[in-house]
C-alpha cells in the first residue's frame, strides 16, 4: 500500500503550472500527460496538477471552485534573494513580506491562483 501524501491543486493550464513549479520553485517533473494532468515533486512533497479535463477537477463542486487560503509551505534559506529572483521572473505576489516570531514569509500565486508560502525560519537565539 502506498503511504505517500499528496497535494492536489486544480489549475486552468497544466503546462503553465508545470513551468511555474519546475522553473520557479525547483520542483521536478514526475509525469506530464497534459492537458489533463501532471505531477511534480520537491523532496517528499508531490503536487498533483489537475487541469479542467482531469477527473480530479471534474469532481470539484462549483461551490468549492477557485483557490482558497490553503497553501504549500516551502522553506527557503534566503527569502530576500528568492523574492528578488521571482519578481524578476514576473511572478505575482499575494502578500507583503511579513515577519513573526518564527521567521519571515511571503505568498506567491501559481498561474491558477493557488498559493505557495515561501518561509525563512528565524535564526535560533
Amino acid at each position: 500500500m502506498d503511504t505517500s501524501a499528496n497535494v492536489r491543486y486544480i489549475v486552468d493550464d497544466v503546462s503553465a503550472a508545470v513551468d511555474f513549479y519546475t522553473k520557479r520553485l525547483g520542483f521536478e517533473l514526475r509525469s506530464n500527460p497534459a492537458p489533463a494532468f501532471a505531477d511534480v515533486t520537491r523532496g517528499s512533497l508531490r503536487v498533483l496538477l489537475s487541469g479542467p479535463q482531469s477527473s480530479g477537477a471534474r469532481a470539484t463542486p462549483a461551490t468549492a471552485a477557485g483557490p482558497g487560503r490553503n497553501r504549500i509551505h516551502l522553506i527557503v534559506a534566503d527569502l530576500d534573494a528568492e523574492i528578488e529572483r521571482l519578481r524578476g521572473d514576473g511572478v505575482p505576489f499575494r502578500s507583503e513580506l511579513t515577519t513573526g516570531p518564527g521567521g519571515r514569509q511571503i505568498l506567491v500565486a501559481d498561474p491558477a491562483g493557488n498559493l505557495v508560502e515561501l518561509f525563512e525560519p528565524a535564526s535560533p537565539a
